[in-house]
């Protein structure tokens, strides 16, 4: 099932209300695949979810490839894919046995889509009228895609002030 649905995030805690909007939707499995150019808000999602999951200390990934991080349910694996030449990079780290235990959040996750059962893929993309604003498209792959994006984006209207 693919979704093509888009939101205008206006600002940061925009952003942040979305990713805990989702975080709060998230079950062992789980995949989301961040996308976007630099400081288009991909980290901006991973540590709200993350705070809203428990987990602590995160940081990007950027240098160290991947995080694990214990959260109150199960764990998060943080995951910077831009420096993966694709799907056989990642699967030679051996990370998708880490969502036998937990949830992903994949960071230029693109490339890696076909490594997944199910996923949910947010596009983030600036919005030319206003720096600190952004626009994300989202799309679906997988039953349990299309009911994660479902609820997540369900969850992020009625928390909507």
């Amino acid at each position: 099932m693919h979704n093509k649905p888009q939101l205008h995030l206006g600002s940061e805690a925009d952003t942040a209300l979305l990713a805990r909007a989702f975080a709060r939707q998230l079950r062992v499995g789980d995949v989301l695949l961040l996308n976007g150019g630099l400081a288009m808000g991909k980290t901006c999602f991973v540590n709200a979810a993350a705070a809203e999951l428990g987990a602590e200390g995160v940081s990007s990934p950027t240098y160290t490839i991947a995080n694990i991080y214990p959260a109150k349910a199960f764990s998060l694996l943080h995951v910077d894919a831009y420096r993966l030449r694709g799907e056989a990079d990642f699967i030679d780290l051996g990370l998708e046995n880490e969502l036998e235990h937990g949830v992903a959040f994949i960071e230029w996750g693109a490339a890696l889509e076909g490594v997944f059962e199910h996923y949910v893929s947010l596009d983030f993309s600036p919005d030319p009228a206003r720096e600190t604003a952004r626009f994300v498209a989202f799309s679906s792959f997988g039953a349990r895609g299309g009911a994660l994006l479902k609820l997540a984006l369900q969850a992020y209207r009625e928390a909507q002030p």
